[in-house]
């Protein structure tokens, strides 16, 4: 079982390490104007994404395993709100698949500015994910999240701070 959990941890820090680096390759691509520039961009995020996908499948795999392993944990409510939010970390990658293709296809439709917020949420999933969350942090970040839905300029900021005020909550 420690070995199931050693390479999941290594899993998951790779598919993280894409989740970090891929919006902020985003980013730089939004600003880019040459084509030289375009191209290389849309190259290093197509070789980003294979690399942190074999993460996220080693990683969830692996995850799977153990709970195999150990089927009683899933009786366990924290872990119960911990997979919860590891689907929302799929569907942030997801996300960063579609990101990617309409940049492929040149129909880029959001700006360096908007990907700057979204570069912050796989930060705040693994806050989220990494401590046993009680119900008031998970509602404070989705209550941030749909804050700074309503209030994009300031992305990010009312799901880490209702976050960690429900991280403290009783």
């Amino acid at each position: 079982m420690l070995w199931l959990k050693a390479f999941h941890i290594i899993a998951v820090i790779n598919w993280f390490a894409g989740l970090f680096y891929l919006p902020r390759l985003f980013v730089y691509h939004a600003d880019a104007r040459d084509a030289i520039g375009i191209e290389r961009f849309e190259i290093m995020e197509r070789r980003l994404f294979t690399i942190m996908t074999i993460g996220a499948v080693a990683g969830l795999g692996l995850g799977a395993a153990m709970l195999v392993a150990a089927p009683g944990y899933l009786s366990m409510h924290w872990l119960q709100v911990k997979l919860a939010l590891v689907l929302l970390v799929v569907l942030y990658h997801l996300v960063c698949y579609t990101l990617m293709r309409r940049f492929a296809r040149k129909r880029n439709t959001h700006s360096a500015r908007w990907f700057r917020g979204f570069n912050e949420i796989p930060a705040l999933l693994l806050i989220a994910i990494r401590v046993r969350p009680g119900t008031a942090a998970v509602v404070g970040l989705i209550m941030g999240i749909v804050a700074d839905a309503l209030e994009p300029h300031a992305f990010g900021a009312g799901a880490l701070g209702m976050s960690i005020v429900g991280f403290g909550a009783p």
